[in-house]
């Protein structure tokens, strides 16, 4: 029976091993916090583009304005747009929480391996 624990149990890593494994956590969280940053800003610019455009809608809904699609300005109506661009907003939203969420996770699986090791980070 213990050599069943002792099989289940992965062979001690290698100093390289650890130094290894401890950038690819630190460089995948900064890979995330990156791409959950940039996609805060995405979503503050559809917000900030949608405050304009309601205001607009509210006073002509048929007023005209341009949208970049896939590197193409198309022309539009404003009740065209503004749907358009809640649901982009509200997409962007949903992948952030899912990235944060991924970050919470890998943040953990980092500390549980920095525990396990014994890492501290050198201050200098």
């Amino acid at each position: 029976m213990s050599s069943s624990k002792a099989a289940a149990k992965p062979p001690p890593l290698t100093d390289d091993e650890i130094s290894q494994n401890y950038s690819r956590m630190q460089n995948d969280l900064r890979a995330l916090a990156g791409k959950i940053s940039e996609l805060e800003g995405e979503a503050e610019e559809h917000g900030l583009v949608l405050s304009t455009l309601n205001e607009a809608l509210a006073a002509d809904p048929d007023r005209k304005c341009f949208r970049l699609i896939g590197g193409v300005l198309v022309e539009r109506t404003v009740k065209d747009v503004v749907p358009a661009l809640e649901t982009n907003r509200d997409g962007i939203k949903k992948v952030m929480n899912s990235l944060a969420e991924q970050y919470k996770s890998k943040e953990d699986e980092f500390d549980a391996f920095r525990r396990e090791y014994n890492i501290r980070p050198v201050r200098g």
